[in-house]
């Protein structure tokens, strides 16, 4: 299981400013790059997270280098699994866990549940509380391929974990995964903690690792 220590920075007003505040504080990226099932999803794209957190919100930026781009998903709370997606799920307790998915045009879906058959999906109300910036624009689109490359930043408040009545992450262990996917371009499925199931399937509790908030 891979563990990684997740470093309190100097308060981020906003998820535009993020890649200059990771910049300063020299917040480390983590490569996503276990491709669980390469006998049928062999591809396998470039992507790197780094990820910090400040006194009210976790903060992630995604880097990605991928030959094929898709973001069909119109509104939150949609298929954006389909599009060329970067995923955080997120356990803070033995209670159940947190799947906040986001596709490259910044447009996510937020669910809790113990499992991926019992899964209660956020408010729109909630989800529009998670701030984003993406680089290739907000604007949905189809399927393109050629070379891209492209980066999404989120500012997550806790307030958004509405499972939960989370005040503080210092000191608290979690588990969590982080994963690329993109079922509808060349589909593929990378994770950051190996998934150990015979076919595709992210909603594995037990096969998360673990982050330390210090």
């Amino acid at each position: 299981m891979k563990t990684l220590t997740v470093r309190k920075i100097d308060t981020v007003p906003t998820a535009a400013d993020i890649p200059a505040a990771f910049e300063k504080a020299q917040v480390s990226w983590q490569a996503v790059d276990v491709v669980d099932w390469p006998e049928e999803f062999p591809y396998k794209p470039e992507m790197v997270y780094a990820i910090a957190y400040d006194d009210d919100s976790i903060l992630i930026s995604y880097r990605v280098n991928e030959d094929c781009i898709r973001a069909e998903a119109k509104a939150d709370g949609g298929r954006v699994w389909e599009d060329s997606c970067c995923e955080f799920f997120f356990q803070p307790d033995d209670k159940g866990y947190y799947n906040i998915e986001c596709n490259c045009a910044g447009t996510l879906l937020l669910a809790f549940g113990s499992g991926r058959n019992d899964r209660e999906q956020a408010s729109a109300a909630t989800m529009a509380l998670i701030e984003r910036t993406a680089t290739l624009g907000r604007g949905s689109f189809g399927l393109r391929h050629g070379k891209f490359s492209w980066m999404l930043n989120l500012r997550i408040p806790l307030k958004v974990f509405f499972r939960h009545h989370l005040t503080s992450l210092q000191g608290l262990t979690c588990r969590a995964n982080f994963y690329k996917c993109g079922d509808k371009t060349v589909a593929h499925f990378l994770s950051w903690n190996r998934v150990g199931t015979p076919s595709p399937d992210f909603h594995q509790p037990k096969y998360f690792g673990e982050i330390k908030f210090e």
